[in-house]
């Protein structure tokens, strides 16, 4: 018997020494290490761990938080190798793509660099999206989530991630705190990951609007988005040397009816500016509300009003776009014919 026989084949020996240790028992297989062999060293106290069914830790020591992030997606996704150019040697020259299966949840907030989402590590289970009809159970360090459209996945540190909406719905669906629930919607929507009405959108469709600590985070949050809003118009005025308007205003026609409140109005030229802020949980669930809008714009363009609308998504990732086709309506004034007069009033 040759005693200086490895105990399992060089390529494996490169892959036990690599960053990720991690392995299914197909990928073992491929190696030659057949099931046997490799439960035998899943025994307590032996080189290897089983992490979860089919996925194996090539170490006996706890496993890194990027060793269960991979494992999970081992578990849950249909894996595929991609090879990755100018990686020489077998353990680096290919990479995993992970199809039909992402992290969700407060892990992918935590990859999504949320402040707010607990570090990895203090995670005792990961949440991963796959399609409904997949045939998977919860086990272990995994929480299965079902959907029946998979959203297409964010890319981070080679790790599929559910976009910020859809992982902060599944996210919140775990959190029974609704100072932990404002934190989570707050940061999504103040660090510009998504607007208040996607948020709302999100957790309607995950029917979570029936929770009253989620309710209560919620109406805060609108209320705190309408002030984040606000702030970005009056800086986009501010910094792209727009004429200031006036604020926060009623119009009504001479002993006539009331015309509607706008956040903004440039008297001399006939220019409105309405801002999209929907302010109560309600009223971002209903689409009806369009219609209301729809009316108030027909009828102040009827006057003569130039009517400019403006959502805070448009602000966050436009502004100097925006600016552009305020600067242009106002331009536009002295070609217009002159509207009708309006009584402004504050609001």
């Amino acid at each position: 018997m040759n005693h200086e026989t490895p105990l399992f084949p060089r390529s494996l020996h490169h892959l036990a020494a690599g960053t990720r240790r991690v392995l299914t028992t197909a990928q073992l297989r491929s190696h030659g290490v057949s099931a046997a062999e490799a439960d035998d060293r899943c025994r307590p106290g032996g080189a290897w761990r089983q992490l979860l069914p089919g996925v194996v830790l090539l170490h006996p020591g706890p496993p890194t938080s990027e060793e269960r992030l991979h494992a999970v997606l081992m578990y849950t996704a249909r894996e595929r190798s991609v090879r990755v150019p100018g990686q020489p040697g077998p353990a680096d020259s290919t990479a995993p793509r992970y199809e039909e299966a992402m992290i969700t949840g407060l892990a992918a907030l935590t990859l999504h660099g949320f402040s707010s989402a607990p570090p990895l590590p203090s995670l005792d289970a990961f949440d991963v999206l796959v399609p409904r009809l997949r045939r998977l159970r919860s086990t272990g360090c995994v929480r299965i989530v079902r959907t029946s459209v998979l959203p297409v996945p964010a890319q981070v540190t080679g790790v599929p991630v559910a976009p910020v909406p859809r992982a902060l719905a599944d996210a919140v669906a775990t959190v029974d705190d609704a100072a932990a629930v404002l934190r989570l919607l707050t940061e999504a929507v103040v660090g510009g990951h998504c607007d208040a009405a996607t948020v709302v959108r999100e957790l309607t469709g995950a029917k979570l609007l029936d929770r009253p600590h989620v309710v209560d985070a919620v109406d805060s949050l609108v209320a705190g988005g309408r002030a984040v809003a606000e702030d970005r118009l009056y800086r986009m005025v501010r910094e792209y040397g727009l004429p200031d308007p006036v604020w926060n205003v009623d119009l009504r026609l001479p002993g006539g009816p009331h015309l509607g409140g706008l956040d903004a109005y440039w008297p001399d030229q006939a220019v409105a500016l309405e801002l999209d802020t929907r302010t109560s949980r309600q009223d971002l669930c209903q689409e009806d509300l369009w219609f209301e809008y729809a009316r108030k714009r027909e009828l102040l363009e009827r006057l003569g009003v130039t009517v400019v609308h403006v959502t805070p998504h448009k602000l966050r990732d436009a502004a100097e776009q925006q600016a552009m086709v305020i600067r242009t309506a106002l331009m536009a004034a002295d070609d217009r014919d002159p509207a009708a007069y309006v009584v402004v009033l504050p609001r």
